[in-house]
Order: structure tokens, then C-alpha cells, then sequence
């Protein structure tokens, strides 16, 4: 057969009841079609293409797997594929390092040293190596259970700002628990109070400007964190997003911990509400949360404050806290390195709870390893999250957390969002971050990390309470060939997730 023959493009027949508006096309196939070698040269462009684009993602020196995932999807995508990775692919990017050296300055001599325990010693010398934050202190730390609880007392903090208010949210409705909290920070700035709200553009994306149009009336500082703009001609950080829950007042009380300003996490409003935890806290802690702010502020509004209001003296001592900043930023990975280093350390237990867990091999190993040296590894997702695909991926690895002892619970009543470890009687870790790449390496995100046997107690109970409305996964699941298939499927796509 002739090579040339069989890359020919076959002419459209003509039919007498082809509509009208098709003739155009047709006519424009039937042209290509004419075009000598025309397989040839498209099999050519598409070589090129392939070429281009592995090497473009090849340069960004991802895991392996990520990047064969990505390679694999996108070679039988001539064209489309360059936009995906365009708009959606991993990308490294550099923030404005001198707002960030000159929001944590205020820092300098202002932090204790750590605890005195040589685990705290370590895991403290690892967070401050991959984040530039040194370990500090919580004088107060107040553990929230639910949207309701921690709306009242986020409201009640807010009523009582004297000198600024600073809230970072990704998810911002325009509800009535997001009509509160606007009517709440608007009553502050008539007052006088500084009020600077910095939402993540893709998260709150539903906010009109009908509902901002009080807050900025009422002299509200609005910032946007990557703004999608196509009249930009760089390439666009769509991906990239800041994940953080943070609320700063009057530089002596911050919140933060996984629970967005929302309806949908509050049960006063709705029955099924997400189940979530908040962090409450006071004391040193507050600078270092107030610096996260800035920097972000700083980098999204182009605006570097150095009020010395913002660091007014605060109570010393407390509880040893470590605060975990993570994001693209940083080749680091803070987040999900001391989490590693916190489960490897175990000598008693390591319970999990997390909404979305597709763990990296990484996290895998250091799960299983734990598991099959003794420990007590538990892990909680919710039976049904609002992703299939996140809940199909999460399953395909319950057989291997199964086989190493890891005990494995599917939270029934409704959305699990809360991210939260105990590991032994004294650590925990709460915050914004899922057990998840997207969570580990592409959005900003926000962890503490606190030692204290009471705090541990507590969050043993709220795991306790949530087991008993939970099913233990048993170590033989009965599975049809097309929920086999739809895990084994999602699992492929585990590095893009």
C-alpha cells in the first residue's frame, strides 16, 4: 500500500438533505482534503507539538509519575492539550520576597524558643527550615466544632475590633452567613477600624457587585489572590490558589483551621451542614498568622503595610506552636514534610481525618511504615465528598492501608471537611489542608501544629464522637467490576488531582 495513500483525508459525501448551514464546512473538509500530503504534515505538527510540550513539562521537574501522567493525557490532545496545561498545569512561581522579609521582621526577637521535648526540638527546626517561620507560643487556644460556633465567636471578636480586621478566605458566599459577616466588618469600617478582606478569586467567585458594593462604601480594602484577567497575555495562575482560612483582630485573636465563610458550614442553617474544625488562638501565635496575612496581602494587593499597630504586645508563654505557610512559592512542601516527619515519629497512634486523601508514595510509605511497626493508624474520610472522582481515588487505596493495619473509617452523616492529626497523647495538627497533592504542592495553604496533652484530649473526643457515626471499612470489600474499574480509573489520575 502507498504511505501517502493511506494518511489521505477521505472527501465528504454530498446528500441532498445536508442542512444549509453545513455546506460551508463540508465545502472547507473537501478543501483540506485536497491539500497534497496533508497526513503527512499533520502527523509532523503533531511530532512538534509533543516535542514542545514534553519538554515543557519534562522542565518542571515534577515526580515521575506526575509528569508521564500529565505527558500520557496530553499527547492525544493535539492543541486542547497546551491550553490544559496551560491554564491547569503545575507552575513554580516567585513572590515578592522583600514584602515577605519585611513582614516577618516584625517577628525578629519576638517568638520564644521551643519546647524542651527533643521530638517538638526536631519536627520545630523542620518547619522553620522549610517555611522561615521560628516556632512560637499560643497562650490560648480554643478548639471549634462546626460553622455556627465559630461564626459567633469570629462575629463576636469582629463587633469588638478596635484598630483592624484582616480576613483571608478562599470560599466567601453570598449567603446569609456570608451577609452577616459582610454586615459585621461593614459596621467596624464606619467606625473608623481598618477592614481588609483578601478572597481567592476562583473561590469566591460568586460574590457580585451588588454584595461587595457596602463594604467598599463603608471604605473596605478588597484584595483578589490571582485574578483570572484574559486580557493578560502571560500565562495565568488559574491553578494556583490560596486555600488559606485566616481571620487577624486587632493583632491579639486569629482564627483559622479549615471552615470557610458559608452557609454550607453551618448547621444552624442547614441540617446536613460540613463538619469542620476552627482554631481559636491568642498569644505569640498572632504575629506569625498577622505576617501570613501581610505577605499575602502584600502580594495581592501590591500594598506592603508596616503599621506598628498591627504588633501590639502580646501575652508570652503558652503552648509550643509551629506555624506551617505552604504554597508554590516554596520547593519545601512545609506542610506535607512535617506531617510526614510528625506520623514517622509515632510511638503510639497517628489518627487522621481528612475529606479529600489521595497521599503521594511519600505519604503512602510513611502511613504504612507506621502501621506495621504497631502504631495505631487511623484514617477518617467522608463516606461521599462532593467530589466522585476525589472519593473513587481515595478508595483504590484502602486495600493497601488495609493490608499494613490501618484502620480505615467512612464518616456516614454527612461531608467531612475537617483536616486534622493526633499522633500520640500531645500533637496535633489542624488547618486548611487536604491529604492530597493539590493540597501539598499547587494551593497556598495553612497548618498549625500545637503540643499540648489537653488540646489532644479534646480532639480524641470530637474523633471518638465522629467514630460512632462512622463505618469501619472491613478488610475484604465486596466490589462490582464497575466500582473496581471507576477506583482503579480515578487512581490514574491521583497526581492530577
Amino acid at each position: 500500500m502507498d504511505p501517502a495513500r493511506s494518511l489521505r483525508f477521505p472527501r465528504l459525501a454530498r446528500c441532498d438533505y445536508a442542512p444549509p448551514m453545513l455546506e460551508p464546512l463540508i465545502d472547507a473538509w473537501d478543501a483540506m482534503a485536497g491539500i497534497p500530503h496533508l497526513g503527512w504534515w499533520l502527523s509532523l505538527l503533531w511530532g512538534l507539538y509533543l516535542i514542545v510540550l514534553a519538554g515543557w513539562i519534562v522542565l518542571q521537574k515534577r515526580e515521575p509519575v506526575a509528569t508521564l501522567s500529565w505527558l500520557l493525557s496530553l499527547a492525544a490532545l493535539p492543541l486542547i492539550g497546551y491550553f490544559i496545561y496551560y491554564f491547569l498545569g503545575p507552575l513554580r512561581i516567585r513572590r515578592q520576597r522583600l514584602h515577605r522579609a519585611r513582614a516577618r521582621a516584625a517577628l525578629d526577637g519576638c517568638v520564644p524558643p521551643p519546647g524542651d521535648h527533643a521530638d517538638s526540638a526536631d519536627l520545630a527546626r523542620l518547619a522553620q527550615a522549610t517555611t522561615g517561620f521560628a516556632p512560637t507560643r499560643s497562650s490560648a487556644v480554643a478548639l471549634l466544632i462546626g460553622g455556627a460556633p465559630t461564626f459567633d465567636a469570629l462575629l463576636t471578636e469582629i463587633d469588638a475590633a478596635r484598630h483592624h480586621v484582616h480576613l483571608e478566605y478562599y470560599i466567601f458566599e453570598p449567603d446569609r452567613t456570608g451577609t452577616r459577616v459582610r454586615d459585621a466588618l461593614v459596621a467596624r469600617a464606619r467606625t473608623g477600624v481598618r477592614v481588609r478582606l483578601l478572597l481567592d478569586a476562583v473561590g469566591s467567585s460568586r460574590l457580585g457587585q451588588d454584595f461587595l458594593a457596602p463594604l467598599r462604601a463603608a471604605g473596605v480594602e478588597i484584595a483578589w489572590f490571582h485574578p483570572f484577567r484574559l486580557r493578560r497575555l502571560k500565562r495565568p495562575k488559574f491553578n494556583l490558589r490560596n486555600h488559606r482560612k485566616l481571620a487577624i483582630i486587632d493583632g491579639r485573636v486569629a482564627f483559622t483551621g479549615g471552615i470557610n465563610i458559608s452557609d454550607e458550614q453551618s448547621r444552624r442553617v442547614h441540617a446536613r451542614a460540613w463538619h469542620d474544625l476552627h482554631l481559636r488562638l491568642e498569644g505569640a501565635v498572632v504575629r506569625a498568622l498577622q505576617a501570613v496575612f501581610l505577605e499575602d496581602w502584600s502580594y495581592a494587593a501590591k500594598v506592603a503595610l508596616r503599621d506598628e499597630r498591627l504588633w501590639p504586645p502580646l501575652e508570652p508563654g503558652g503552648l509550643p506552636t509551629l506555624v506551617l505557610p505552604s504554597g508554590p512559592d516554596s520547593p519545601w512542601e512545609a506542610i506535607h514534610r512535617v506531617q510526614m516527619e510528625a506520623i514517622l515519629r509515632a510511638d503510639r497512634r497517628v489518627w487522621l481525618v481528612t475529606p479529600y486523601f489521595v497521599p503521594g508514595e511519600a505519604a503512602r510509605y510513611a502511613i504504612t511504615s507506621t502501621a506495621l511497626r504497631g502504631v495505631d493508624v487511623r484514617v477518617m474520610v467522608p463516606k461521599a465528598s462532593d467530589s466522585r472522582i476525589v472519593s473513587a481515588a481515595a478508595r483504590s487505596y484502602f486495600e493497601e492501608l488495609l493490608a499494613a493495619g490501618v484502620r480505615v473509617f467512612e464518616y456516614q452523616p454527612r461531608m467531612l471537611h475537617s483536616k486534622s492529626m493526633l499522633v500520640d497523647d500531645d500533637i496535633v495538627m489542624i488547618g486548611s489542608a487536604n491529604f492530597d497533592n493539590r493540597s501539598f504542592r499547587l494551593n497556598f495553604e495553612l497548618s498549625l501544629l500545637l503540643r499540648d496533652a489537653a488540646l489532644a484530649a479534646e480532639l480524641e473526643a470530637v474523633w471518638r464522637t465522629d467514630e460512632r457515626e462512622a463505618r469501619e471499612v472491613g478488610a475484604r470489600r465486596r466490589l462490582g467490576l464497575p466500582q473496581r474499574l471507576l477506583e482503579a480509573s480515578a487512581r490514574l489520575l491521583s497526581p492530577l488531582l
